[in-house]
């Protein structure tokens, strides 16, 4: 188990910044998840981490040790790819034991780590076969087995399971998760996909374009989030926002919504605001004190819920709920107490 902390982390490519003044500090045995769109600068980073690339400006420790001028192999991380990044003519042993030859281990004691970890990773009937001869998730394991066997101080993982399907994608989740809890190491974990941040992370970091929107567990991003982006970003479907104009703000603290007054106590707006309501706290019942209704555009039938698209007044509504839902139009409600507040910059809105 490590601690690692990042200091003021900066990387440009030309004009392009990257990664803006990164902060951050990671306790030992902490699963942490980069989480971002497409160019936010996830994989930079955790290549900054690594040593794969260099450090404009800022610092970063493992152990109390600055890390920044050390070559990758002298850092004690370990990475796996989004490419599995085997060597094809050499058998699964001889790809995780690689690098133990490297280091010039004793051949008893890589026959011990390689053993070790093809266990852990129910990989021991494997360990004769080519690459080749492997599905995509017995490579991926194969990939992490090579991790493994070097006992690093921190793993890094790099969106390592963005080439599996979906079916492999979810056993590979639980598999990763069962390993972290067993072997109780740091893993920093990058991705794309907000259901891995989720179910993967003590703590999410979301990234957009280099900056940190925000950083903590995953019931604190999903509930209590500090902006527009992190609200969207994390949720699926993401959470309805609707303008409130001006015009529609009565006495500072009351907004007119689709003919339903709403009363926020010890609020003062003095301009535009956007209201936010997550998709699962619409009821398609007439059960809450805000309701209005709407016009079904689309129905998504995943079986064990429904996703409905629908529109009043050029705003978009987006509905999770289980009911059997065959109608044009719906009157829909939800309570006060679970709307979002974002002011017209979409900063949150707080009490």
């Amino acid at each position: 188990m490590s601690e690692i902390i990042i200091k003021n982390l900066n990387k440009s490519y030309g004009n392009n910044k990257v990664i803006n003044e990164f902060n951050i500090k990671i306790t030992d045995g902490e699963f942490i998840v980069l989480v971002g769109p497409s160019g936010c600068g996830k994989s930079t980073l955790l290549r900054m981490i690594s040593g794969l690339e260099t450090v404009d400006k800022g610092e970063i420790f493992l152990d109390n040790n600055l890390i920044n001028n050390l070559i990758p192999s002298k850092r004690g991380i370990a990475m796996v790819f989004q490419s599995y990044a085997l060597y094809p003519h050499m058998n699964v042993y001889e790809n995780m034991s690689f690098g133990l030859k490297m280091e010039k281990l004793s051949k008893n004691d890589i026959e011990k780590k390689v053993n070790e970890a093809a266990k852990t990773l129910q990989i021991q009937d494997l360990l004769n076969r080519k690459p080749k001869e492997l599905s995509g998730g017995q490579r991926q394991r194969v990939a992490i087995g090579r991790a493994i066997t070097r006992n690093p101080k921190l793993f890094l993982f790099d969106e390592p399971l963005s080439n599996l399907d979906a079916a492999l994608r979810s056993e590979m989740r639980v598999e990763i998760s069962k390993l972290h809890k067993k072997m109780n190491s740091n893993i920093i974990y990058v991705t794309h996909d907000q259901v891995e941040a989720m179910t993967l992370a003590d703590r999410i970091v979301i990234l957009n374009n280099g900056n940190i929107e925000q950083f903590g567990t995953p019931d604190e991003i999903y509930t209590d989030p500090n902006n527009v982006f992190v609200a969207e970003f994390i949720g699926s479907p993401k959470m309805n926002l609707i303008k409130i104009n001006k015009e529609n703000i009565i006495n500072n603290n009351t907004i007119n919504f689709l003919n339903n007054q709403i009363v926020f106590e010890n609020f003062n707006f003095n301009d535009e605001i956007y209201l936010g309501i997550r998709p699962e706290d619409i009821s398609v019942k007439d059960e809450h004190n805000i309701k209005f209704e709407v016009k079904v555009d689309l129905i998504e039938n995943l079986g064990f819920e429904k996703i409905i698209y629908s529109s009043s007044l050029n705003n978009e509504i987006r509905i999770k709920t289980s009911e059997n839902i065959q109608r044009d139009t719906l009157n829909i409600s939800f309570p006060k107490d679970k709307l979002y507040l974002f002011d017209k910059n979409k900063k949150r809105i707080r009490q």
